[in-house]
């Protein structure tokens, strides 16, 4: 199942042309990680920063940009599990404004210990709670051409 989340075009996210200036895109996708690591996975950024001692920093972030959003705009997110990995997960990002596709990211986060800054496996209980969100029998191959 995808995770799903609406966010307003403010005027902070644009250019003097009125559009969205196309780094604030890399700040509302880790809204939407977060957000999703809140209410999908049932553990937010600041008990899995403060109290496990965990992060999930981007390695890769490769993005399309389809139409330009402008302010007032709702774009509507998607984010899908493409690949789970020993330690990182392939994350499928997709935002529109009503049927009109404006982006689509390719995220690849990995899970960090923060004293060690190594990558941390995941476990039983962090899979069980990322697997909902797994896009069944899809490689990042197809995914990218969807």
């Amino acid at each position: 199942m995808p995770f799903l989340r609406s966010k307003q075009v403010r005027f902070a996210h644009c250019d003097p042309a009125g559009i969205v200036f196309y780094p604030r895109y890399a700040g509302l996708l880790n809204e939407v990680v977060e957000d999703w690591f809140a209410e999908g996975l049932g553990v937010g950024f600041p008990e899995l920063h403060e109290k496990l001692r965990l992060g999930i920093p981007a390695v890769r972030l490769e993005m399309d940009f389809l139409q330009p959003s402008r302010y007032g705009d709702r774009l509507d997110f998607t984010l899908r599990v493409l690949e789970l990995g020993r330690s990182s997960a392939l994350l499928d990002v997709a935002a529109a404004c009503g049927r009109q596709a404006r982006i689509r990211a390719r995220l690849k986060v990995v899970l960090m210990s923060l004293q060690t800054l190594k990558a941390v496996p995941f476990d039983d209980a962090w899979r069980a709670r990322l697997l909902p969100f797994v896009e069944a029998a899809t490689s990042p191959e197809e995914a990218h051409r969807k």
